[in-house]
C-alpha cells in the first residue's frame, strides 16, 4: 500500500527502489524482489544499481537458487556493472555446494579475466571440491606465490579434501604421506602439488584420516595416525574416539586397547563414548569377563555404560542358552553401581523360558519388583506366555490381575497369550470368556485373536461356534489371512466336514492364497473317513496338478 501510494504521487526513485529490493531479499522474499525489478524496468526506466543486484544475487544463493542468481550476474555484465569480489564469492561458494565445479571455475577464470584477485578462501572453496589433480595444480599455481604458511596451509588442505570428497582417498592418503617422507613415488601432478613443502598440520591429517574411516582404510588411517605424533602433530580427543569407534566396529579389540592406553599415557582423557565404543565390541564378542572388567574402571571414572550395549550382551547370551550366565551378568554390573533396565531383564526372563527354566524365570522377576523395578506391560506378557507353555493358565490369571493392580493396561498380545493358553489346555469356554472380557474392555481383536480361538473351538468340536466366529471377524473387517483359512479348513476337517472345509478351501484359492500339503492331506483324509472316496481322489489330482508345493 505504501508502495502504491509512493508511486502514484512520483516519488519511486532509484534511492526508493533499492530500499525496498534490500528488505524483501532480507525478509526472503527474493521472488517478490525480481517482480518489483521487471516492474520497474518496464514501467518507470529505472535501471538496477550495483548494491540493488548484489543484495538480490546474495538473496537467491541464500535460498539455493543459483541458476536465478548467475541470471543477474549476468544481467550487470550486460548493464556495464563490474561485479566486485563479493559477488564472485558468494556465487562460487553456492556452485560448489550444489557440486556444480564446471560453473566455479568458468566464474573464476572471469574474475581474473576482469582483474581481480581471487582471495585464499575463494581458492580454497575451489580447491576443496575439485577432484582432478591437473585443475588444483593450475589454480595453486595461480595464487601459490605471495601466500604465507597459514594461508598455503590452508589451501593445502583443500586439495586433500578436495581429493577425499571425489573418492579419492587413496591419492589424498600418498599426497599427505609425500610432504612427510622424501622419495615417495607419486604422480606429476601430484609432484607439484609436494612443491608446498609446508609441514602439514593436524588439519590436514584429520581431512584424510576421516576419509580413510569412511572408506574402512584403517590400516591407512592409523599409519597417518602414528605419523602425526612423529610430525610434532597434537591429536585430539575426537581422532582417537574416531578411530576407536572404527575398529571397534571391524572387531579389532586389541588395537583399541591400544589406542585407548595410548590416550592414557598423554595428557587427554577418555570419554564416556570412548569407553561405550569399546564395550561395545566386548559385548558383541560375548565377553563377560572383559566386560565386567571395563565396567569396573567405568565406574572409576565416572562414566556410565549404554543401555544397548549391555543389553546387547544380555540378548546374545540368551540367544546361546546362557541366561544364568545373563542373570549373573546383571548381578555383577549391580554390585559395580550399575542398574540396568527392565529391557536387558526382560530379555533374561525371556531367555530362561527359552531353555524351559520358568521357575527361574519367575524368580528373577519377583526379585527385581522387590527391588522396585516396574515391569512393563512386556515384561508381564513374557511372564504370562511362560505360564501359558507350562500349561499354569491360572498363575498367568494372576499375573493379568497384577497388571491391573499396577494402573497398566493390558494388550492385545496379552489376551491373546490367555486365549491361546486355555484353548491349548482344552477349555475353551474360559478362552471364550477372556475373549468376551477383551471386547469388554474396548481392545479390538486381531487376526491371531479370531484363528487362535477358531482353531481351540475346533479342536474342541465346536465347529459351528467357529463358523460364528469367522462371519464376525469377517463382518468387522478383520483381514482374513493363510493362516487363518488353514487353521479353518483343518479344523472342520477334524469335525468330519469336509464339504464346508471345501467351500473356504475355494474362497482361498480365489483371493490368490496357496494351500499346502498339510491342508490337502487334511480334506482327503476327511472325505475319506466320510467314504466321499470320489471328492478324496478329486482333491488328490488338484494336488498332484499343483505340484510339490502343495
Amino acid at each position: 500500500m505504501v508502495f502504491n501510494e509512493l508511486n502514484e504521487r512520483g516519488w519511486v526513485d532509484q534511492h526508493v527502489l533499492s530500499i525496498l529490493l534490500v528488505s524483501y531479499s532480507k525478509c526472503g522474499e527474493v521472488d517478490m524482489a525480481f517482480e518489483l525489478i521487471e516492474w520497474a524496468e518496464r514501467n518507470l526506466k529505472i535501471s538496477l544499481n550495483e548494491k540493488t543486484l548484489c543484495v538480490l544475487i546474495h538473496g537467491f544463493v541464500r535460498e539455493n537458487r543459483v541458476d536465478k542468481a548467475l541470471e543477474l550476474y549476468y544481467k550487470m555484465k550486460i548493464l556495464g556493472i563490474l561485479p566486485d569480489i563479493s559477488v564472485y564469492d558468494v556465487l562460487i561458494r553456492g556452485l560448489c555446494k550444489n557440486r556444480e565445479i564446471g560453473k566455479a571455475l568458468m566464474l573464476y577464470m572471469h574474475m581474473k579475466e576482469s582483474g581481480i584477485s581471487p582471495d585464499v578462501q575463494i581458492v580454497s572453496q575451489l580447491l576443496s571440491c575439485i577432484s582432478e589433480e591437473r585443475d588444483m595444480v593450475r589454480l595453486l599455481e595461480d595464487s601459490w606465490i605471495n601466500l604465507d604458511m597459514v594461508n598455503r596451509l590452508l589451501l593445502y588442505n583443500s586439495v586433500l579434501t578436495g581429493l577425499v570428497n571425489g573418492g579419492n582417498v587413496d591419492k589424498a592418503y600418498h599426497l599427505l604421506r609425500a610432504t612427510m617422507v622424501s622419495g615417495l613415488n607419486v604422480s606429476s601432478q601430484a609432484d607439484k602439488i609436494v612443491l608446498i613443502k609446508e609441514k602439514p598440520d593436524t588439519t590436514c591429517f584429520q581431512t584424510v584420516m576421516d576419509g580413510l574411516c569412511k572408506a574402512d582404510k584403517l590400516d591407512m588411517a592409523l599409519d597417518l595416525f602414528h605419523n602425526m605424533h612423529r610430525n610434532g602433530c597434537r591429536r585430539s580427543v575426537l581422532l582417537f574416539n574416531n578411530l576407536i569407534y572404527c575398529l571397534s566396529n571391524a572387531d579389532r579389540l586389541n588395537e583399541c586397547f591400544d589406542l585407548l592406553n595410548e590416550m592414557k599415557d598423554t595428557e587427554l582423557q577418555p570419554t564416556h563414548f570412548t569407553f561405550n565404543c569399546i564395550l561395545g565390541c566386548l559385548c558383541r564378542r560375548e565377553d563377560v569377563v572383559g566386560a565386567l572388567s571395563l565396567l569396573r574402571e567405568m565406574r572409576i571414572r565416572g562414566h556410565e555404560p549404554w543401555i544397548k550395549n549391555y543389553t546387547l550382551l544380555v540378548k546374545k547370551l540368551c540367544e546361546h542358552g546362557k541366561a544364568v550366565e545373563a542373570r549373573n551378568f546383571l548381578a555383577d554390573m549391580t554390585k559395580e553401581g550399575f542398574f540396568p533396565d527392565m529391557i536387558a531383564y526382560s530379555a533374561t526372563i525371556d531367555g530362561f523360558l527359552n531353555i524351559n527354566e520358568l521357575d527361574q524365570a519367575l524368580k528373577l522377576f519377583r526379585e527385581i519388583c522387590e527391588r522396585g523395578y516396574c515391569p512393563d506391560v512386556v515384561a508381564y506378557n513374557t511372564i504370562i506366555k511362560g505360564l501359558c507353555k507350562a500349561k499354569r493358565i491360572t498363575e498367568a490369571e494372576d499375573i493379568l490381575n497384577k497388571i491391573f493392580g499396577k494402573g497398566l493396561v493390558p494388550s492385545v498380545i496379552t489376551y491373546n497369550l490367555l486365549i491361546d493358553g486355555w484353548c491349548k489346555n482344552g477349555d475353551t469356554d474360559q478362552a471364550v470368556l477372556w475373549f468376551s472380557r477383551m471386547i469388554d474392555k474396548e481392545l479390538e481383536p486381531n487376526v491371531i485373536t479370531y484363528t487362535t480361538l477358531i482353531d481351540g473351538l475346533c479342536n474342541a468340536g465346536k465347529s459351528d461356534e467357529a463358523l460364528n466366529l469367522w462371519t464376525e471377524m469377517e463382518d468387522k473387517g478383520c483381514d482374513t489371512n493363510r493362516i487363518a483359512y488353514m487353521a479353518l479348513i483343518h479344523g472342520l476337517c477334524k469335525c468330519r466336514k469336509p464339504d464346508v472345509a471345501l467351500v473356504y478351501f475355494q474362497k482361498m484359492e480365489e483371493k490368490e492364497m496357496l494351500p499346502d500339503s498339510y491342508i490337502y492331506r487334511a480334506l482327503i483324509d476327511a472325505f475319506a473317513a466320510n467314504s466321499n472316496t470320489a471328492m478324496a481322489h478329486e482333491v488328490l489330482e488338484k494336488m498332484i496338478k499343483r505340484g510339490p508345493g502343495s
